[in-house]
């Protein structure tokens, strides 16, 4: 989260190598933990690099399979106690990526070619 320095009123952010480990660290961590977990990785300003002050970090996550419907997914995964900056997540099935990747979609195609996997 920002840090304000005690002596003054400029905000400053995590730099960007702190994020990308952090998010490796706990792709690496889930992975670990869940072997329904096949890949994470994140994208947007972080994976583009043009990150700043206020940037999230937007990270995706590939499942085997889930019963859960899309918008609940994400409530079983912990974003909020490893990461220096607030996190959006995307999570979605092995099947449901093939097929949104099949639509080359604009926001898939840009997706697809951003996304750093980490684990």
């Amino acid at each position: 989260m920002p840090v304000r320095s005690s002596s003054s009123h400029v905000l400053t952010w995590p730099p960007r190598d702190a994020v990308a480990e952090a998010a490796r660290a706990w792709g690496a961590a889930l992975k670990a933990s869940r072997p329904d977990v096949l890949k994470v990785g994140y994208f947007g300003s972080y994976a583009r690099g043009d990150w700043g002050v206020g940037s999230d970090l937007d990270l995706v996550l590939i499942l085997a399979e889930c019963s859960e419907p899309p918008l609940r997914r994400t409530l079983a995964f912990d974003t909020i106690s490893d990461f220096p900056v607030p996190v959006d997540l995307l999570v979605y099935t092995q099947d449901e990526w093939r097929r949104l990747e099949a639509e080359k979609s604009p926001f898939m195609l840009r997706l697809s070619a951003e996304v750093a996997w980490v684990a």
